[in-house]
């Protein structure tokens, strides 16, 4: 989980230096518009974008820019797919990952996407033009960024038994921990199971030493009852009356 979620601040991180530039972004994407004769129909996938750089990018500056928005979409997609081999979730974190993988998907139309507050991307663009043809282009990113934070955060109030890290370290902690509990209920038991056959031990051997001590005094006390003649059968011990 923490190695997801430092590749997503560095996503994010790649993400504010590109947000600084958006007018640059949008003058590529008028740019190549043109030059693809495109002037009409909005931007409404990853693909166009990409068709766009790869077929009617002119200079440096569009296609370090597009290519930028380009790599930013790439790295959510994969992430968006590890993410889905770190954890069994439930499902609420499936459908946002779902969600994720559809906004991602190269083909999907983004045209009618809306990035909300606090997402200022809309209200930068600069006329009622930008705003139909590239909102949705631009919402894009700030979208998928807040589905994948939201992720994290239902997926940390879950259960860590949920774990099973693909790496195998965590979920190989977690399986042997019940196996190991009998063998140190075991251990810790062992002391006492000695400590208890001591106490027979010498439970018994006090009850010999008694049993011996009884068995004089009886034998003393019919010897001094027969010498007085007050024998009158068998010597029964204080206490033990039927």
């Amino acid at each position: 989980m923490n190695e997801a979620k430092e590749a997503l601040r560095n996503i994010e991180q790649n993400y504010k230096l590109f947000q600084q530039q958006q007018f640059t972004f949008i003058g590529a994407l008028q740019h190549t518009r043109e030059n693809a004769h495109d002037m009409i129909r909005p931007v409404a996938s990853i693909n166009q974008v990409q068709s766009y750089m790869d077929h009617h990018c002119n200079n440096a500056t569009d296609r370090r820019i597009l290519t930028m928005f380009l790599n930013i979409c790439n790295d959510l997609s994969k992430l968006c797919h590890k993410l889905e081999t770190m954890r069994s979730g439930n499902s609420v974190t499936n459908g946002i990952l779902e969600k994720c993988k559809l906004l991602l998907s190269h083909s999907n139309d983004l045209s009618a996407i809306r990035a909300k507050y606090p997402h200022d991307v809309v209200n930068h663009l600069s006329c009622h033009e930008a705003k139909n043809h590239y909102g949705g282009v631009v919402s894009l990113i700030p979208i998928v960024l807040d589905c994948m934070k939201e992720w994290v955060a239902h997926m940390e109030k879950l259960p860590q038994r949920m774990l099973y890290n693909v790496s195998g370290g965590s979920a190989i902690s977690e399986k042997k921990a019940p196996q190991e509990a009998p063998a140190r209920a075991a251990t810790s038991q062992t002391p006492h199971s000695g400590h208890l056959e001591n106490q027979i031990s010498t439970s018994n051997k006090d009850n010999v030493q008694v049993q011996g001590n009884e068995h004089v005094w009886k034998k003393n006390l019919n010897d001094a009852e027969k010498r007085s003649g007050k024998h009158k059968g068998p010597w029964k011990p204080p206490g033990r009356h039927a």
